[in-house]
């Protein structure tokens, strides 16, 4: 079965609300908080899909106007779905989204009892500079990790 990566749109929510049910119980997005994110927040909204029907995951990365650095502010995965390398590709995809915009770094929280994640983000490059003490709602602590891409070469020229 073909995989794509494509941006996300408005007609993609109620995918992303089943994901965010599928992968997260107290910090996950309502239908607003997508909604919002995929209409009016500043970044992009990236998808990995199947048969251009069923949504394995999502990402999105936040932009901050004049910055150099942007947030990968959420990462979902379908829990039916991990082990294929899927994750790594859309992290690839948002790298390479990022590095053609001209940013310099990407940031992002991870809760610390999140291993599988930190073993991704860590594979992908990314390091803990710190961690985050009661950063979620149930008082899980988080790493706050970065990514330097300023080394990297866009897309097209590699």
């Amino acid at each position: 079965m073909p995989i794509q990566l494509r941006q996300a749109n408005p007609q993609d929510l109620d995918a992303l609300c089943g994901l965010e049910r599928a992968c997260f119980t107290e910090d996950g997005f309502g239908r607003r908080q997508l909604a919002y994110l995929l209409t009016r927040a500043h970044g992009v909204a990236w998808l990995i899909e199947e048969d251009e029907k069923h949504v394995l995951g999502y990402a999105i990365l936040l932009l901050r106007r004049g910055s150099a650095s942007g947030r990968l502010y959420s990462f979902c995965l379908d829990p039916a779905a991990r082990g294929r390398g899927l994750a790594a590709r859309l992290l690839e995809a948002l790298r390479n989204i990022a590095i053609g915009r001209g940013l310099n770094r990407l940031t992002l929280e991870v809760r610390v009892d999140n291993p599988a994640a930190i073993r991704l983000y860590r594979r992908n490059g990314f390091q803990c500079l710190r961690r985050l003490t009661n950063y979620y709602a149930d008082g899980c602590d988080a790493w706050y990790m970065v990514l330097g891409l300023m080394d990297e070469k866009p897309p097209s020229e590699r």
